[in-house]
């Protein structure tokens, strides 16, 4: 079964401004092209960190404050700091938070709740831009139409990956909720069945009416402890 990834969704055409940018031209950029976070490359374009509106908006928080200077200064700014910049390196804010191109929609939707972030920059292996991805981008994959949920339920899921036959699972899609009935042998497979559906990117929920034969969820437990013999034991 195909998944989605930050590829699938992320916005490739990305501004990028340089470590020495000027406060306004990333206020400039981020107004006319309507973002709310610009990356920071090196010359290699390479991320080496992002400033957000946040980061622009301390400007205007401390304007006219008394400047104070660091006789120690570290590498990550203070507000008030950030206030005083004048460039993308003094802007900034590292170290960076990005996401591969391969990385999962789900794990990039935990990466940016950790986080707290809401735009996470996407490089290839060697950390060079490649895109960028915000929440609204994840969100796209509730934007897939009921059919191609439907096709991809029955086509991926029950027919290529559980080698189920087409006609037994009844499977319906109304506004990304699934519905799901038919009569399977085993129990254990029935709830396999719902768990791939429920991951299917774009759907919201599912409601599961299979039935089956057999419960054999003590017979799959037994086998699993006969060839772990020694995992109750802790050695």
């Amino acid at each position: 079964m195909r998944k989605w990834t930050v590829a699938d969704v992320m916005t490739t055409d990305v501004v990028a401004v340089p470590e020495d940018a000027t406060y306004r031209t990333i206020v400039e950029l981020v107004a006319e092209r309507r973002i709310s976070a610009v990356p920071v490359v090196d010359p290699a374009r390479k991320v080496v960190g992002v400033v957000s509106e946040a980061d622009l908006l301390y400007k205007v928080e401390f304007a006219g404050a008394v400047t104070h200077r660091r006789i120690f200064p570290t590498r990550r700014r203070s507000p008030r700091e950030k206030g005083e910049g004048m460039i993308a390196r003094e802007l900034m804010t590292t170290p960076v938070v990005t996401a591969g191109t391969t990385t999962s929609l789900h794990a990039a939707a935990r990466l940016m709740t950790e986080k707290g972030v809401k735009r996470l920059p996407v490089v290839t292996e060697d950390g060079t831009l490649t895109g960028i991805v915000s929440r609204a981008d994840l969100l796209k994959v509730h934007l897939r139409t009921d059919e191609e949920l439907k096709n991809d339920i029955r086509h991926e899921v029950l027919e290529r990956t559980l080698w189920l036959e087409p006609l037994v699972v009844d499977v319906q899609v109304d506004n990304g909720v699934v519905t799901m009935r038919g009569h399977l042998d085993r129990r254990t497979l029935a709830e396999l069945a719902a768990q791939l559906v429920a991951a299917v990117p774009g759907v919201v929920a599912v409601d599961d009416h299979l039935t089956y034969a057999l419960d054999d969820t003590d017979l799959a437990s037994s086998q699993w402890h006969r060839s772990h013999p020694f995992s109750s034991t802790g050695c």
